[in-house]
């Protein structure tokens, strides 16, 4: 038994922090959590006075890599970042069943992030693209995709209905409401990666669970946020770009390697065009939050770190460190189905990152990590 003492908590539902707090676990679950917590005789004391403690970060998007060794060492990576859980969005490859053997795995590994995937995605017929997700151009073939990726347990299935800037033809409309009736009829949900506010707005119409990126060409009408208001339970990952201006970006210096640093400064310069598209995004995503959507953290890549810059951008948008903060820890343990993490309350897995810092003053705190402590 490890009683953690005196920190400012952040247990993620909204609630105010708790000032000088315990949280005590036993084994690898946390057994109480408060402000005037009985620390049990014999217990294990450790002062984390001036400290705050937060749940470990949850990231519902990104792409894993393509071999096991390559996916393990990517999944201790986030761990070291504080990032708990990783969910791959269906471009993983069709050869293979690897992504579905490292999810269980990873379930029980120490000290590394559990990998969720989707499987293998669909799409319309892309030619010109790697063929790592289903092509399907008739109903008949939506359904087998659907049918063929649910025998798999996939934790979702994710559909991409885009033109890829005029270069493709997307999924239609009786396409895709014939994958999503499928999989609800396989008890799998669907999300969706789209561009434009119409796709939107169809998708919604056929009762979609998820948007994988938010609506992205324009800025949102009343009509949209109405049918988002109707429909409480559909999710949205946001996943916003780069705001098209140089980030700070000191605090990856001596904690990735010197090369992929030097990648990342490369990329790191203003883009007038960027900024465009992160202003229509960013100001998507406040409407949404502000009527009460449920959004949650996803980043779209394989950059361990990026959740911590997603974050940043998530309130330069207009979320509030504490609804940022809930969209990447409560929130999206809920979108993964994860009854056993994402919140510090008693019988959840003591999933815990401790930082030097409060993130609740400045969301680039989440970044001063002292200490991730995992499954205790």
């Amino acid at each position: 038994v490890t009683a953690f003492e005196g920190a400012r908590i952040i247990v993620r539902d909204g609630s105010p922090a708790i000032e000088k707090g315990i949280i005590v676990v036993n084994g690898t679950t946390i057994q109480a959590v408060g402000a005037n917590v009985q620390v049990p005789a014999g217990a294990q004391r450790v002062n984390l006075a001036g400290k705050t403690v937060m749940p470990m970060i949850l990231d519902t998007h990104i792409h894993a890599p393509a071999t096991r060794e390559q996916n393990i060492r990517d999944m201790r990576r986030r761990a070291y970042w504080g990032v708990g859980a990783a969910m791959s969005m269906g471009t993983d490859e069709k050869t293979t069943d690897l992504v579905f053997q490292v999810r269980d795995e990873t379930k029980t590994m120490p000290g590394t992030a559990r990998l969720l995937t989707a499987g293998r995605g669909v799409t319309g017929i892309e030619k010109g693209r790697e063929q790592s997700a289903y092509w399907v151009g008739t109903v008949g073939e939506a359904r087998k995709a659907v049918q063929d990726n649910a025998k798999k347990r996939p934790d979702i299935i994710k559909i991409w209905v885009d033109d890829r800037d005029n270069t493709v033809p997307k999924l239609t409309p009786e396409l895709y409401g014939a994958i999503i009736d499928e999989a609800h009829k396989q008890n799998v949900r669907v999300t969706a990666h789209i561009f434009d506010l119409e796709d939107g707005k169809g998708l919604l119409k056929a009762n979609v669970d998820a948007f994988a990126h938010s609506v992205r060409d324009r800025d949102v009408d009343q009509e949209f946020l109405s049918m988002m208001k109707q429909r409480p339970n559909v999710t949205v990952n946001p996943n916003l770009p780069s705001p098209g201006k140089t980030w700070d970006i000191s605090w990856l210096q001596g904690r990735i390697p010197a090369d992929e640093y030097a990648t990342v400064q490369k990329a790191n310069i203003d883009d007038p065009k960027q900024a465009e598209m992160f202003g229509i995004q960013a100001r998507n995503l406040k409407r949404l939050s502000d009527q009460g959507t449920r959004i949650v953290l996803g980043t779209d890549g394989n950059t361990p770190w990026a959740p911590h810059q997603e974050m940043e951008a998530m309130v330069m948008a207009g979320m509030t460190p504490m609804q940022v903060i809930v969209a990447a820890t409560g929130r999206a343990a809920e979108f993964l189905r994860f009854t056993d993490t994402g919140t510090l309350q008693a019988g959840k897995s003591a999933d815990l990152i401790v930082l030097d810092a409060n993130p609740l003053d400045n969301i680039t705190n989440t970044r001063r990590i002292n200490a991730v402590y995992y499954r205790g």
